[in-house]
């Protein structure tokens, strides 16, 4: 060790490039090159871009007003793929957590790293280690950005995407800051929205360089306390740390309907599917739910058909993780506000007012059974885990799910189904 070496904190941002076109190019490498995008539920926008086609589809467009221009490139349209995407993202972390300890998962594709040593000096040769050896154990590219906070590490790899070959950025050095905050747009400053750009913009503060010049106290009074933190943090000045994962203060599971929907018992399939998709969440982060909500709702783009919106909510006595009482539960509510004769293009579930699941505050006239409710929700868990998603579900998810969400041109799940295993043939 070098002793001589000063102390200096390192943040890495770490992103996976094109995620999901990514994901898809790792099973089939024949997309290579070529230029894809991947839309999102029921195949309505765009939501991911190969580099090749994104200079003519923007981000977020509805891809029937691009279909023509995608035939007309030979675009290969892909619809989402979550489970492959979430799978390879789980293996893209493990990667990262390898190199560095301290780390925030802040997206499916992105993480912070921090590195608290005098070893600083060999953070760019380990940025460049971590890149070769996530493409080699997982295929998917990443970039890379350094710097000594969470902000100016996400500039840096915003210059490492865009601007590099290697897909690695240092953003340690103060003279290197000068040059590229000089340069670097406040819209593309993490954390500056669009509304935000066009107030500053109106001040005159149109690059990084002239927002982390300007006077820290004045813009807060101005604006607030999180414009305040951006400054000090482009100043170098570490005011974000990295943060664990927090519980969630509620719970939604919902999807647009691939076809309308106009029988009770399909709507209470796919309620009950929602409800169960939204019971795994809640028993991961160890929580209990006191009150769900269940909301319904025809498409509000039809001209000729009316428009109905509705939602109904209930309480639990005693708050539960008990996937059986809450599909109990959310059908009675989805039955108060369903009406015959209207073709229902969505239904969801909200799960509200979450405890923790050590603490229970039971009913004293309600018969509970919360241990053995506990136990086998827990099973049914482990078996989905080990064995894939849906292994052992409740009958009332149904099996055919003529509802279920649209996706005609997904890939296969690779590597969390076992009926679409890649298949090797020896000739």
């Amino acid at each position: 060790m070098n002793l001589g070496t000063p102390f200096m904190t390192t943040f890495a941002l770490v992103d996976g490039n094109n995620f999901y076109v990514s994901c898809e190019r790792v099973f089939n490498p024949k997309l290579e090159k070529r230029p894809v995008v991947v839309l999102s539920n029921n195949d309505g926008c765009v939501v991911a871009r190969s580099n090749e086609i994104k200079p003519l589809v923007p981000m977020g467009a509805p891809y029937y007003q691009y279909r023509k221009l995608c035939e007309q490139q030979k675009v290969k349209v892909l619809s989402a793929n979550y489970a492959l995407y979430g799978s390879l993202s789980d293996k893209m972390m493990a990667c990262f957590q390898a190199f560095c300890p301290n780390l925030e998962v802040y997206s499916i594709d992105e993480a912070f790293l921090r590195w608290d040593d005098n070893a600083w000096r060999d953070r760019v040769e380990q940025a460049l280690l971590l890149r070769q050896t996530v493409k080699r154990w997982t295929g998917l590219p990443v970039s890379v950005g350094l710097g000594p906070t969470k902000t100016l590490a996400k500039v840096a790899n915003h210059i490492a995407k865009k601007k590099t070959k290697a897909g690695v950025f240092d953003l340690r050095e103060q003279a290197v800051q000068e040059k590229i905050l000089a340069e670097f747009p406040i819209e593309d400053i993490w954390g500056i929205g669009r509304q935000l750009t066009q107030q500053l913009q109106q001040r005159g503060i149109y690059t990084a360089k002239t927002l982390r010049d300007s006077d820290a106290s004045t813009l807060r009074r101005t604006f607030s306390v999180v414009v305040e933190r951006i400054i000090y943090e482009l100043r170098g000045i570490a005011c974000l740390d990295l943060e664990t994962i927090r519980p969630r203060k509620n719970i939604l599971s919902s999807r647009s309907f691939g076809t309308p929907v106009t029988a009770l018992a399909a709507l209470e399939e796919a309620i009950s599917h929602y409800a169960a998709n939204a019971c795994v969440k809640l028993r991961e982060q160890n929580s209990r739910v006191q009150r769900l909500s269940v909301f319904l709702r025809t498409s509000p783009f039809h001209q000729t058909e009316p428009f109905y919106h509705n939602s109904h909510s209930c309480s639990f006595s005693t708050p539960t993780s008990d996937t059986r009482l809450i599909i109990q539960a959310a059908k009675r509510c989805l039955q108060r506000i369903y009406k015959p004769n209207y073709h229902y293009q969505k239904t969801g579930i909200l799960l509200m007012h979450l405890t923790e699941n050590t603490i229970i505050q039971t009913d004293l006239f309600a018969d509970t059974a919360c241990e053995k409710s506990d136990k086998l929700m827990q099973t049914v868990d482990i078996i989905n885990s080990a064995f894939g998603k849906n292994t052992i579900h409740f009958a009332a998810q149904g099996i055919q799910r003529p509802w279920h969400m649209r996706s005609d041109h997904r890939s296969p799940r690779y590597t969390t189904c076992w009926d679409e295993l890649p298949m090797v043939k020896a000739i």
